[in-house]
Protein backbone atom coordinates (compact mmCIF):
# COMPACT_ATOMS: atom_id res chain seq x y z
CA UNK A 1 0.00 0.00 0.00
CA UNK A 2 1.34 3.50 -1.06
CA UNK A 3 2.11 6.04 1.93
CA UNK A 4 -0.85 7.92 1.03
CA UNK A 5 -3.45 5.44 2.48
CA UNK A 6 -1.73 3.85 5.24
CA UNK A 7 -2.02 4.51 8.96
CA UNK A 8 0.43 4.69 11.13
CA UNK A 9 -0.15 0.90 12.83
CA UNK A 10 -0.69 -0.75 9.63
CA UNK A 11 2.67 0.90 8.09
CA UNK A 12 4.32 -0.92 11.10
CA UNK A 13 2.35 -4.04 11.53
CA UNK A 14 3.39 -5.11 7.08
CA UNK A 15 6.73 -3.22 7.85
CA UNK A 16 9.26 -6.13 6.48
CA UNK A 17 10.99 -6.08 9.53
CA UNK A 18 7.94 -6.60 11.81
CA UNK A 19 7.32 -9.33 8.88
CA UNK A 20 10.77 -11.37 9.88
CA UNK A 21 9.79 -10.74 13.68
CA UNK A 22 6.87 -12.66 13.16
CA UNK A 23 8.31 -15.59 11.42
CA UNK A 24 10.49 -15.68 14.16
CA UNK A 25 7.90 -15.68 17.07
CA UNK A 26 6.70 -19.29 15.01
CA UNK A 27 10.22 -20.23 15.06
CA UNK A 28 10.77 -19.54 18.77
CA UNK A 29 7.50 -20.66 19.98
CA UNK A 30 8.01 -23.94 18.27
CA UNK A 31 11.65 -23.94 19.00
CA UNK A 32 10.29 -23.50 22.97
CA UNK A 33 8.24 -26.62 22.51
CA UNK A 34 10.39 -28.77 21.07
CA UNK A 35 12.94 -27.89 24.17
CA UNK A 36 9.82 -28.55 26.43
CA UNK A 37 9.56 -32.18 24.76
CA UNK A 38 13.78 -32.50 24.83
CA UNK A 39 14.30 -32.48 20.95
CA UNK A 40 16.34 -29.51 21.72
CA UNK A 41 18.59 -28.30 24.36
CA UNK A 42 16.66 -26.20 26.41
CA UNK A 43 19.74 -23.96 27.04
CA UNK A 44 19.85 -22.81 23.48
CA UNK A 45 16.08 -21.91 22.86
CA UNK A 46 17.27 -19.71 26.10
CA UNK A 47 20.07 -18.54 24.22
CA UNK A 48 18.07 -17.26 21.03
CA UNK A 49 15.40 -15.78 23.41
CA UNK A 50 17.44 -13.77 25.50
CA UNK A 51 19.07 -12.72 21.89
CA UNK A 52 15.96 -11.64 20.43
CA UNK A 53 14.59 -9.39 23.14
CA UNK A 54 17.47 -7.91 23.61
CA UNK A 55 18.48 -7.44 19.83
CA UNK A 56 15.06 -7.84 18.24
CA UNK A 57 15.00 -7.86 14.30
CA UNK A 58 15.35 -4.54 12.57
CA UNK A 59 15.25 -2.80 9.18
CA UNK A 60 18.92 -4.19 8.92
CA UNK A 61 18.24 -7.57 9.55
CA UNK A 62 15.30 -7.01 6.82
CA UNK A 63 17.89 -5.56 4.49
CA UNK A 64 20.28 -8.46 5.26
CA UNK A 65 17.63 -10.85 4.61
CA UNK A 66 16.82 -9.52 0.98
CA UNK A 67 20.61 -9.24 0.19
CA UNK A 68 20.64 -13.06 0.56
CA UNK A 69 17.48 -13.79 -1.23
CA UNK A 70 19.21 -12.40 -3.97
CA UNK A 71 21.46 -15.26 -4.63
CA UNK A 72 19.27 -18.40 -2.39
CA UNK A 73 15.81 -16.90 -4.29
CA UNK A 74 13.87 -18.37 -1.28
CA UNK A 75 12.94 -16.17 1.46
CA UNK A 76 12.66 -18.95 4.54
CA UNK A 77 16.61 -19.97 3.50
CA UNK A 78 17.75 -16.54 3.47
CA UNK A 79 15.55 -15.75 7.08
CA UNK A 80 17.94 -18.79 8.49
CA UNK A 81 21.01 -17.85 7.18
CA UNK A 82 20.27 -14.24 8.17
CA UNK A 83 19.74 -15.32 11.92
CA UNK A 84 22.49 -17.77 12.21
CA UNK A 85 24.77 -14.15 10.94
CA UNK A 86 23.12 -12.24 13.52
CA UNK A 87 22.85 -14.62 16.94
CA UNK A 88 25.07 -17.32 16.39
CA UNK A 89 25.29 -21.09 16.18
CA UNK A 90 22.44 -21.67 18.85
CA UNK A 91 19.90 -20.16 15.85
CA UNK A 92 20.95 -24.37 14.31
CA UNK A 93 17.89 -25.32 15.87
CA UNK A 94 15.54 -22.98 14.83
CA UNK A 95 13.13 -24.31 11.89
CA UNK A 96 13.35 -27.93 13.39
CA UNK A 97 11.79 -30.26 11.68
CA UNK A 98 9.21 -27.50 9.70
CA UNK A 99 8.50 -26.41 6.00
CA UNK A 100 8.31 -22.90 5.10
CA UNK A 101 4.89 -22.67 4.80
CA UNK A 102 4.64 -23.39 8.47
CA UNK A 103 6.27 -20.55 9.52
CA UNK A 104 5.07 -17.92 6.63
CA UNK A 105 0.86 -19.16 6.90
CA UNK A 106 1.14 -19.02 10.64
CA UNK A 107 3.27 -15.44 10.67
CA UNK A 108 0.95 -14.43 8.74
CA UNK A 109 -1.94 -15.44 10.71
CA UNK A 110 0.11 -13.53 13.98
CA UNK A 111 0.06 -10.43 11.22
CA UNK A 112 -3.77 -10.95 10.54
CA UNK A 113 -5.23 -11.61 13.59
CA UNK A 114 -3.30 -8.15 14.57
CA UNK A 115 -4.42 -5.95 11.42
CA UNK A 116 -8.05 -7.25 11.91
CA UNK A 117 -8.02 -6.32 15.86
CA UNK A 118 -7.20 -2.80 14.30
CA UNK A 119 -9.96 -2.86 11.94
CA UNK A 120 -12.63 -4.12 14.41
CA UNK A 121 -11.45 -0.92 17.07
CA UNK A 122 -11.80 0.91 13.59
CA UNK A 123 -15.05 0.05 12.63
CA UNK A 124 -16.47 0.30 16.49
CA UNK A 125 -15.41 3.88 16.68
CA UNK A 126 -17.73 4.41 13.65
CA UNK A 127 -20.34 2.65 14.64
CA UNK A 128 -20.13 4.09 17.82
CA UNK A 129 -20.44 7.88 16.12
CA UNK A 130 -23.08 6.49 14.21
CA UNK A 131 -24.84 5.86 17.97
CA UNK A 132 -23.90 9.73 18.39
CA UNK A 133 -25.65 11.04 15.63
CA UNK A 134 -28.52 8.53 15.21
CA UNK A 135 -29.63 9.82 19.01
CA UNK A 136 -28.80 13.81 18.04
CA UNK A 137 -30.85 13.52 15.01
CA UNK A 138 -33.65 10.81 15.84
CA UNK A 139 -36.36 13.53 15.19
CA UNK A 140 -34.73 15.60 12.61
CA UNK A 141 -36.92 15.24 10.29
CA UNK A 142 -36.11 14.75 6.41
CA UNK A 143 -37.43 13.56 3.08
CA UNK A 144 -37.13 9.88 2.55
CA UNK A 145 -36.04 8.92 -1.15
CA UNK A 146 -36.77 5.75 -3.68
CA UNK A 147 -35.50 5.36 -6.37
CA UNK A 148 -33.50 9.15 -6.01
CA UNK A 149 -37.44 10.49 -5.59
CA UNK A 150 -39.18 11.73 -3.00
CA UNK A 151 -41.13 9.16 -0.86
CA UNK A 152 -42.47 9.60 2.28
CA UNK A 153 -41.20 11.66 5.69
CA UNK A 154 -38.67 10.37 7.70
CA UNK A 155 -35.79 11.12 10.30
CA UNK A 156 -32.56 12.01 9.63
CA UNK A 157 -31.43 9.83 13.02
CA UNK A 158 -33.05 6.69 11.20
CA UNK A 159 -30.65 7.27 8.42
CA UNK A 160 -27.34 6.69 11.10
CA UNK A 161 -29.73 4.09 12.73
CA UNK A 162 -29.52 1.80 9.61
CA UNK A 163 -25.56 2.34 9.44
CA UNK A 164 -25.17 1.51 12.62
CA UNK A 165 -27.26 -1.82 12.05
CA UNK A 166 -25.42 -2.50 8.90
CA UNK A 167 -21.96 -2.16 11.33
CA UNK A 168 -23.21 -4.19 13.95
CA UNK A 169 -23.42 -6.92 11.40
CA UNK A 170 -19.78 -6.31 9.59
CA UNK A 171 -18.61 -6.53 13.17
CA UNK A 172 -19.56 -10.00 14.02
CA UNK A 173 -18.44 -10.86 10.49
CA UNK A 174 -15.17 -9.19 11.26
CA UNK A 175 -14.35 -11.45 15.07
CA UNK A 176 -15.73 -14.58 12.59
CA UNK A 177 -13.13 -13.99 10.44
CA UNK A 178 -10.61 -13.23 12.72
CA UNK A 179 -11.36 -16.24 14.86
CA UNK A 180 -10.54 -17.87 11.44
CA UNK A 181 -7.36 -17.26 11.18
CA UNK A 182 -6.59 -17.67 14.77
CA UNK A 183 -4.85 -20.88 13.73
CA UNK A 184 -1.54 -22.81 13.99
CA UNK A 185 0.29 -24.75 10.87
CA UNK A 186 3.59 -26.30 12.53
CA UNK A 187 2.67 -29.94 10.32
CA UNK A 188 5.77 -30.02 7.80
CA UNK A 189 6.14 -30.58 4.31
CA UNK A 190 3.27 -31.91 3.35
CA UNK A 191 1.03 -31.61 6.54
CA UNK A 192 1.99 -35.58 7.65
CA UNK A 193 3.88 -34.38 11.09
CA UNK A 194 6.66 -36.87 9.41
CA UNK A 195 9.47 -34.82 10.66
CA UNK A 196 8.17 -32.83 13.15
CA UNK A 197 4.70 -34.41 16.12
CA UNK A 198 1.58 -32.87 16.01
CA UNK A 199 2.53 -32.35 20.08
CA UNK A 200 4.78 -29.24 19.25
CA UNK A 201 1.84 -27.27 16.76
CA UNK A 202 -0.76 -28.21 20.02
CA UNK A 203 1.75 -26.67 22.43
CA UNK A 204 2.24 -23.36 20.66
CA UNK A 205 -1.22 -22.75 20.35
CA UNK A 206 -2.48 -23.40 23.51
CA UNK A 207 0.84 -20.77 24.04
CA UNK A 208 -1.24 -18.53 22.04
CA UNK A 209 -4.60 -19.25 23.31
CA UNK A 210 -5.22 -20.47 19.35
CA UNK A 211 -6.37 -23.73 17.71
CA UNK A 212 -4.25 -25.89 15.87
CA UNK A 213 -5.09 -26.25 12.18
CA UNK A 214 -6.95 -29.58 12.45
CA UNK A 215 -5.89 -30.81 9.02
CA UNK A 216 -3.38 -29.27 6.31
CA UNK A 217 -1.23 -30.26 3.52
CA UNK A 218 1.91 -27.85 2.81
CA UNK A 219 -0.92 -24.57 3.41
CA UNK A 220 -3.76 -23.27 5.28
CA UNK A 221 -6.95 -24.17 3.23
CA UNK A 222 -7.69 -20.35 1.55
CA UNK A 223 -10.81 -20.46 2.45
CA UNK A 224 -9.76 -19.15 5.20
CA UNK A 225 -8.54 -16.31 3.54
CA UNK A 226 -11.15 -15.26 1.14
CA UNK A 227 -14.07 -15.73 4.31
CA UNK A 228 -11.65 -12.55 5.45
CA UNK A 229 -11.05 -10.60 2.41
CA UNK A 230 -14.86 -11.09 1.54
CA UNK A 231 -15.59 -9.72 4.80
CA UNK A 232 -13.60 -7.25 4.00
CA UNK A 233 -15.33 -6.17 0.74
CA UNK A 234 -18.57 -6.51 2.84
CA UNK A 235 -17.34 -3.83 4.96
CA UNK A 236 -16.06 -1.96 2.05
CA UNK A 237 -19.38 -1.77 1.13
CA UNK A 238 -20.99 -0.60 4.54
CA UNK A 239 -18.46 2.23 3.95
CA UNK A 240 -19.51 3.04 0.46
CA UNK A 241 -22.94 2.97 1.10
CA UNK A 242 -22.63 5.49 3.90
CA UNK A 243 -20.67 7.68 1.40
CA UNK A 244 -22.54 7.59 -1.55
CA UNK A 245 -25.38 8.92 0.58
CA UNK A 246 -23.40 11.55 1.90
CA UNK A 247 -22.02 12.32 -1.16
CA UNK A 248 -26.04 12.48 -2.76
CA UNK A 249 -27.12 15.06 0.50
CA UNK A 250 -24.27 17.36 -0.73
CA UNK A 251 -25.34 18.12 -3.93
CA UNK A 252 -26.50 21.65 -4.62
CA UNK A 253 -29.77 21.24 -5.40
CA UNK A 254 -29.93 19.19 -2.48
CA UNK A 255 -27.58 20.36 0.12
CA UNK A 256 -29.05 19.04 3.50
CA UNK A 257 -25.43 17.85 4.63
CA UNK A 258 -22.22 18.24 3.58
CA UNK A 259 -18.63 16.85 4.99
CA UNK A 260 -16.54 19.43 6.92
CA UNK A 261 -14.67 21.64 5.15
CA UNK A 262 -11.12 22.90 6.64
CA UNK A 263 -9.83 26.71 7.34
CA UNK A 264 -7.51 27.13 4.20
CA UNK A 265 -8.82 24.33 2.25
CA UNK A 266 -9.83 24.76 -1.38
CA UNK A 267 -12.66 23.12 -3.49
CA UNK A 268 -10.67 23.67 -7.17
CA UNK A 269 -8.07 24.95 -8.77
CA UNK A 270 -10.34 26.80 -11.06
CA UNK A 271 -13.60 27.56 -9.52
CA UNK A 272 -13.16 29.15 -5.89
CA UNK A 273 -16.75 28.58 -4.96
CA UNK A 274 -16.29 24.45 -5.33
CA UNK A 275 -16.75 22.73 -2.16
CA UNK A 276 -16.31 19.09 -3.26
CA UNK A 277 -17.32 15.94 -1.39
CA UNK A 278 -13.87 14.08 -2.08
CA UNK A 279 -13.31 12.39 1.80
CA UNK A 280 -16.44 10.77 0.66
CA UNK A 281 -15.78 10.36 -3.16
CA UNK A 282 -12.27 8.43 -1.73
CA UNK A 283 -13.71 6.20 0.50
CA UNK A 284 -15.56 5.22 -2.48
CA UNK A 285 -12.85 4.53 -4.60
CA UNK A 286 -11.15 2.68 -1.73
CA UNK A 287 -14.33 0.40 -1.58
CA UNK A 288 -13.75 -1.05 -5.20
CA UNK A 289 -10.32 -1.86 -4.10
CA UNK A 290 -11.65 -4.33 -1.29
CA UNK A 291 -14.37 -5.91 -3.48
CA UNK A 292 -10.86 -6.50 -6.54
CA UNK A 293 -9.06 -8.19 -4.14
CA UNK A 294 -11.74 -10.04 -2.65
CA UNK A 295 -12.16 -11.59 -6.29
CA UNK A 296 -8.29 -12.79 -6.03
CA UNK A 297 -8.84 -13.98 -3.00
CA UNK A 298 -11.19 -16.39 -3.66
CA UNK A 299 -9.57 -17.19 -6.90
CA UNK A 300 -6.19 -18.46 -4.49
CA UNK A 301 -8.53 -21.06 -2.94
CA UNK A 302 -7.90 -23.92 -5.78
CA UNK A 303 -4.03 -24.44 -5.46
CA UNK A 304 -2.24 -27.68 -7.46
CA UNK A 305 -2.37 -31.14 -5.48
CA UNK A 306 -0.76 -30.22 -1.69
CA UNK A 307 0.74 -26.78 -2.48
CA UNK A 308 2.08 -24.13 -5.28
CA UNK A 309 2.48 -20.82 -4.65
CA UNK A 310 0.49 -18.72 -7.10
CA UNK A 311 -1.67 -17.54 -4.26
CA UNK A 312 1.79 -16.22 -2.72
CA UNK A 313 2.43 -12.86 -4.84
CA UNK A 314 -0.78 -12.46 -4.95
CA UNK A 315 -1.46 -12.17 -0.94
CA UNK A 316 2.01 -10.38 -0.88
CA UNK A 317 -0.38 -7.55 -2.04
CA UNK A 318 -3.70 -8.05 -0.92
CA UNK A 319 -3.73 -9.00 2.29
CA UNK A 320 -1.78 -5.31 3.28
CA UNK A 321 -3.45 -3.61 1.13
CA UNK A 322 -7.12 -4.83 1.70
CA UNK A 323 -6.50 -4.53 5.51
CA UNK A 324 -4.67 -1.44 5.37
CA UNK A 325 -7.15 0.28 2.74
CA UNK A 326 -9.95 -0.57 5.14
CA UNK A 327 -8.58 0.56 8.34
CA UNK A 328 -7.71 4.29 6.16
CA UNK A 329 -11.50 3.97 4.77
CA UNK A 330 -13.10 3.58 8.37
CA UNK A 331 -11.00 6.27 10.08
CA UNK A 332 -11.19 9.01 7.40
CA UNK A 333 -14.90 8.35 6.87
CA UNK A 334 -15.68 8.22 11.04
CA UNK A 335 -14.06 11.67 10.71
CA UNK A 336 -16.39 12.89 8.08
CA UNK A 337 -19.51 11.58 10.14
CA UNK A 338 -18.23 12.77 13.33
CA UNK A 339 -17.74 16.46 11.92
CA UNK A 340 -20.44 16.17 9.14
CA UNK A 341 -22.47 19.69 8.73
CA UNK A 342 -25.81 19.47 8.56
CA UNK A 343 -28.70 21.32 7.45
CA UNK A 344 -32.03 20.86 9.63
CA UNK A 345 -33.69 23.71 7.72
CA UNK A 346 -32.96 22.79 4.31
CA UNK A 347 -34.48 19.11 4.86
CA UNK A 348 -37.48 20.40 5.91
CA UNK A 349 -37.65 22.87 2.92
CA UNK A 350 -36.96 19.87 0.41
CA UNK A 351 -39.74 18.28 2.17
CA UNK A 352 -41.89 20.79 1.62
CA UNK A 353 -40.91 21.56 -1.65
CA UNK A 354 -43.21 18.85 -3.65
CA UNK A 355 -46.32 20.65 -2.14
CA UNK A 356 -47.24 17.77 -0.13
CA UNK A 357 -47.27 14.60 -2.30
CA UNK A 358 -45.11 13.12 -0.34
CA UNK A 359 -48.35 12.59 1.66
CA UNK A 360 -50.26 10.90 -1.03
CA UNK A 361 -50.43 6.97 0.68
CA UNK A 362 -51.86 8.43 3.36
CA UNK A 363 -54.52 10.15 1.41
CA UNK A 364 -55.07 7.38 -0.39
CA UNK A 365 -55.23 5.22 2.81
CA UNK A 366 -58.36 8.06 4.21
CA UNK A 367 -60.00 7.45 1.19
CA UNK A 368 -60.24 3.32 1.44
CA UNK A 369 -60.50 3.17 5.27
CA UNK A 370 -62.50 6.42 5.88
CA UNK A 371 -64.53 6.92 3.23
CA UNK A 372 -65.02 3.22 1.88
CA UNK A 373 -64.25 3.74 -1.28
CA UNK A 374 -62.42 1.12 -3.69
CA UNK A 375 -58.53 1.07 -4.11
CA UNK A 376 -58.58 1.56 -7.59
CA UNK A 377 -61.22 4.20 -7.57
CA UNK A 378 -58.89 6.15 -4.36
CA UNK A 379 -55.21 5.23 -6.19
CA UNK A 380 -57.43 7.13 -9.41
CA UNK A 381 -58.30 10.52 -7.05
CA UNK A 382 -54.87 10.38 -5.96
CA UNK A 383 -52.62 9.86 -9.00
CA UNK A 384 -54.55 12.47 -11.41
CA UNK A 385 -53.92 15.00 -8.40
CA UNK A 386 -50.24 14.28 -7.93
CA UNK A 387 -49.56 14.33 -11.69
CA UNK A 388 -50.83 17.54 -11.94
CA UNK A 389 -49.09 18.81 -8.74
CA UNK A 390 -46.29 17.74 -10.56
CA UNK A 391 -47.22 19.73 -13.98
CA UNK A 392 -48.18 22.74 -12.41
CA UNK A 393 -46.34 23.16 -9.15
CA UNK A 394 -49.62 23.75 -7.51
CA UNK A 395 -49.86 21.99 -3.58
CA UNK A 396 -51.14 18.80 -3.76
CA UNK A 397 -54.18 19.20 -1.10
CA UNK A 398 -55.07 22.58 -2.84
CA UNK A 399 -55.84 20.66 -5.48
CA UNK A 400 -57.53 17.72 -3.40
CA UNK A 401 -59.95 20.39 -1.60
CA UNK A 402 -60.93 21.33 -4.83
CA UNK A 403 -61.68 18.27 -6.75
CA UNK A 404 -65.24 17.47 -6.58
CA UNK A 405 -64.82 13.51 -6.23
CA UNK A 406 -62.65 14.10 -3.57
CA UNK A 407 -65.09 12.98 -0.36
CA UNK A 408 -62.41 14.43 2.49
CA UNK A 409 -63.23 17.27 4.28
CA UNK A 410 -60.64 20.01 5.29
CA UNK A 411 -60.33 18.48 8.40
CA UNK A 412 -59.44 15.31 6.83
CA UNK A 413 -57.10 16.49 4.81
CA UNK A 414 -55.50 18.04 8.01
CA UNK A 415 -54.94 15.01 9.52
CA UNK A 416 -53.58 13.10 6.60
CA UNK A 417 -50.81 15.89 5.64
CA UNK A 418 -49.68 15.69 9.46
CA UNK A 419 -46.06 15.46 9.50
CA UNK A 420 -45.80 13.84 12.83
CA UNK A 421 -48.02 11.23 12.11
CA UNK A 422 -45.39 9.59 9.91
CA UNK A 423 -43.02 9.81 12.19
CA UNK A 424 -45.00 8.60 15.03
CA UNK A 425 -43.41 5.25 15.22
CA UNK A 426 -39.35 6.39 15.36
CA UNK A 427 -39.04 5.93 18.82
CA UNK A 428 -40.22 2.19 18.71
CA UNK A 429 -37.45 2.06 16.35
CA UNK A 430 -35.25 2.94 18.17
CA UNK A 431 -35.84 1.08 21.94
CA UNK A 432 -34.78 -2.22 19.58
CA UNK A 433 -31.73 -0.66 19.89
CA UNK A 434 -31.75 0.40 23.42
CA UNK A 435 -32.03 4.02 21.96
Amino acid sequence: MIDRYLTPEMKTLWSEANRYRAWLKVELSAMQAQAQTGEVPQSAYDVLLAKSESDPLDEAFAQKVAEIEAVTRHDIVAFTRALTDRYGEEARFIHHGLTSTDVVDTAQNLLLDEALGIIIADTQRMRDVCREQAVRYKHTPTVGRTHGIHAEPMTFGLKFLNWMSALDRDLERLAAARERVQVVMLSGSVGTFAHVSPEIEQKVAEAWGWQPARVTNQTLARDRHAELMTTLAILGTTIEKIAVEIRHLQRSEVREAMEPFGKGQTGSSSMPHKKNPILTENVTGLARLLRGNAMTALENVALWHERDISHSSAERIILPDSTAAASYALRRLTGVLENLVVFPERMLKNLNDLGGLVFSQRVLHALIDEKGMLREDAYGIVQRNALKSWETGEGLRDLLATDPENPLSSEDLDAAFDLQWYLRHVDDIYARFGL
